[in-house]
């Protein structure tokens, strides 16, 4: 009897055209006797109608091409479910997969997503919200809003808008944290809350960071720059800058003095002044290389 595997697709995703994509899914379930049920979101009850599709075709993993916020939102939808998920990249945002050491071309990616062994990594709960990789709080999420609204997209449309994100940036705001029974105050321009180590262009923000161990860490930079930020971009961030603070914890609350654009896994959140997190530990399985 031929296995079930639904393969979950964001067309738009990464502004790149998914249709070679599909068609060399489509030929490797057939090639390995995959029963493929293939699902293109639409933004609009995706959750909903993944969860049916699951109730419906009782798959023995989900494939899902497209970037972090796609991955998030398929394992928010598995999360009572014990099903493996396997990862095609194809998002402007890939940090999952940059994490996770998939390699680049679709032929490898496409055995490991449907045929390889997987590791269980945690999530983190933000304001009742998951998160599978980096969220953040300040200029990273203004970048993000920027970005969102803007037409431009890929590579130049990021390094456009981190020049216009930080020529019209804020001050630097004041956040006072509790975690591992202590509070904290920082100046900051922004907060990464990290379950990982890097961003998508590769740069690691988070030295000490495991998706597996438990806990998460909050990254402070007190001080961001067109410099800096370009590095986070292209990947060459300094991590042993003394305008770093990095907390590694379980749980968290920050506060901040006014309100502070965020985002989640490259998916802006609106401002926020009150972030309650805490780790979800083992809470999703992936297959890895």
């Amino acid at each position: 009897m031929k296995k079930n595997i639904i393969f979950v697709v964001n067309p738009i995703s990464g502004d790149l055209d998914k249709s070679e994509l599909i068609e060399s899914v489509n030929e490797f379930a057939v090639t390995h006797n995959f029963n493929l049920i293939v699902y293109e979101t639409s933004g609009e009850q995706d959750l909903e109608e993944i969860k049916a599709l699951y109730d419906q075709y009782q798959p023995s993993r989900i494939v899902v091409a497209g970037g972090d916020g796609t991955i998030k939102m398929v394992a928010e939808a598995m999360e009572e479910h014990d099903v493996i998920i396997g990862v095609l990249p194809a998002g402007s945002a890939n940090g999952l997969s940059v994490d996770l050491n998939l390699p680049v071309t679709i032929e490898e990616n496409l055995t490991i997503a449907f045929l390889h062994h997987y590791i269980e990594i945690d999530m983190i709960c933000i304001n009742g919200k998951k998160s599978i990789h980096l969220s953040d709080l300040g200029l990273n999420a203004d970048l993000v809003k920027n970005y969102e609204e803007s037409n431009l997209r890929g590579f130049w449309g990021y390094a456009l808008q981190a020049y216009t994100t930080l020529k019209d940036a804020a001050e630097p705001f004041q956040a006072t944290i509790v975690a591992n029974n202590e509070t904290v105050e920082h100046t900051a321009r922004m907060i990464v809350v990290a379950n990982s180590q890097k961003y998508g262009t590769g740069v690691i923000i988070n030295p000490n960071g495991a998706m597996n161990d438990g806990q998460f860490e909050l990254v402070i930079l007190k001080s961001l720059d067109l410099l800096l930020l370009g590095r986070i971009i292209t990947g060459n961030m300094p991590i042993d800058s003394d305008d770093i603070v990095i907390i590694s914890t379980k749980q968290a609350t920050i506060k901040t003095d006014n309100p502070v654009n965020f985002q989640i896994d490259g998916e802006y959140c609106g401002a926020q002044t009150n972030l309650e997190i805490n780790i979800l530990h083992k809470q999703m399985k992936i297959a890895v290389p």
